[in-house]
């Protein structure tokens, strides 16, 4: 279970990230996070749902809002995910699932009649001074970015 409720301040944390870097929260501090998770680079929903921010992007940027992609996927899967997608944003690479545990949103899930544990689609907005401000889960991709940019517009 996370600690995390909105109105309180996330923890930080330090992860691999695209582009050779380590991203940390304390490093984004003064401008609005967002930090999606998905479950896997290039897959269908994954992708509609990275194109979809990307497409926002500059207007995330005008309201002062970074947004960062989470999957437990490595930095190599990432940085070809970025590049093909030509992602204007950072992806975190999660292999511990250190941010996934944070933020809880590892799940049970059941595809073709198995079960594993997987990524839940799920989004939080984080404002300038590191509290949560609002999360969705169960995510469902149509229409998502343009709800969480109406929401970081209103920070």
């Amino acid at each position: 279970m996370s600690e995390l409720e909105v109105g309180k301040k996330v923890p930080d944390f330090s992860l691999p990230a695209t582009g050779d870097q380590t991203i940390s929260l304390t490093s984004l501090q003064g401008k609005n996070v967002v930090i999606y998770f998905y479950p896997k680079d290039s897959t269908p929903g994954c992708t509609t749902e990275s194109q979809n921010f990307r497409d926002l992007s500059d207007e995330f940027a005008a309201c002062n809002t970074v947004i960062i992609g989470v999957s437990r996927d490595g930095l190599k899967s990432h940085e070809n995910f970025k590049a093909k997608q030509s992602l204007p944003f950072d992806l975190i690479s999660d292999k511990e699932e250190e941010l996934c545990k944070l933020f809880d949103v590892i799940k049970l899930k059941k595809l073709y009649g198995r079960e594993y544990m997987g990524i839940e689609r799920s989004t939080f907005l984080i404002d300038a001074d590191g509290v949560l401000r609002e999360e969705w889960r169960k995510v469902k991709v149509a229409g998502h970015a343009e709800a969480v940019l109406d929401a970081a517009k209103a920070l």
